[in-house]
């Protein structure tokens, strides 16, 4: 039912429009502190739904068709974002078995099986064996953790209270709320390079996510052409290969990037790079600038009505 409106709404030719679907994790299981994030079971039934409703492109592909205005119509491509280990053990075999491709997005800081900050919250807050975990004196409040609702509401509040930090404060502040639940070692979340080739000979194809994932607003000048920099030429050595897609960490236009971190991205040689703004891209896009989404919905029919509203959508930009 959904080809017809999908089919109006992104025609192939000049008047294409590319839908670029975000991901970060695919679970073995569903884990109530991450309940955003699909398990293998619901990831391979969206998948499904989205083999039958579009063509699927890899992403560096449809930049160039996009620019060329030779998209077919339905275009689509699929990406991941911060480079975790279940990536290559859970997502690309289903990918795979399904024919499809993906755009792996890789922060190179944490290769070799490290724990970004946002996940070292959330372990430090699962592994808590205290019922409250007091964190006042961090600014951020105290949290009851009686059950598997209450420590994802303070999941949230914490990662909100955080996540815009100077990226040294935030990783002290980080350290410091994992001393207060306990101070047990954070799990090794992240892929190796070992699996980042794997992805590569599987068809996927890798981009960069700078070092650290920093908010790039909130950097210095000179980090945040580090990050950016450093990280196309990490992946570059580990692969072989030249990088030439670009995602901005957090993505949101205005706040997370400003219109210089576009001009550095540019500048860094990169061919296209991708925001979090909902919308799809159309020729008139900036390159470095292309809308992402999410569609959440479990049923067929609300991840189809998701999709077709999110086509309707005129995805933010920075002039």
């Amino acid at each position: 039912m959904w080809r017809l409106p999908l089919s109006v709404l992104s025609p192939g030719g000049p008047s294409g429009r590319l839908t670029i679907l975000i991901f970060h994790r695919v679970l073995p299981a569903h884990d109530p502190l991450n309940p955003d994030e699909p398990d293998a079971r619901q990831f391979e039934q969206r998948m499904q739904w989205v083999r039958s409703w579009f063509n699927v492109l890899p992403l560096a592909d449809a930049t160039r068709r996009l620019t060329d205005g030779t998209l077919p119509a339905r275009a689509l491509s699929i990406t991941f974002d911060d480079g975790y280990a279940d990536n290559c053990t859970i997502a690309a075999p289903i990918l795979e078995r399904l024919g499809l491709s993906a755009t792996f997005f890789i922060a190179t800081g944490f290769i070799g099986g490290g724990c970004m900050w946002n996940d070292r919250v959330i372990e430090a807050v699962r592994a808590c064996e205290s019922e409250a975990l007091d964190l006042a004196t961090l600014a951020l409040g105290r949290f009851d953790l009686h059950d598997a609702t209450q420590r994802r509401q303070a999941v949230v509040a914490i990662l909100k209270g955080i996540k815009h930090l100077e990226p040294v404060a935030r990783q002290n502040t980080t350290e410091a709320i994992v001393r207060c639940a306990g101070g047990r070692p954070s799990p090794q979340l992240m892929m190796t390079v070992d699996q980042l080739r794997e992805l590569r000979g599987l068809g996927m194809d890798v981009g960069a996510h700078t070092v650290s994932h920093p908010i790039l607003a909130r950097a210095r000048e000179a980090d945040a052409w580090r990050e950016i920099t450093t990280g196309k030429r990490e992946l570059e050595g580990m692969l072989g290969e030249t990088v030439s897609l670009f995602a901005y960490p957090n993505g949101v236009p205005g706040a997370d990037y400003q219109r210089e971190h576009v001009r550095m991205v540019r500048d860094s040689g990169f061919d296209a790079a991708v925001s979090t703004a909902w919308g799809a891209a159309s020729r008139a896009s900036d390159r470095f600038q292309l809308p992402r989404f999410t569609p959440w919905d479990r049923s067929r029919l609300r991840f189809g009505a998701r999709l077709v509203g999110n086509l309707q959508k005129r995805a933010s930009v920075l002039n």
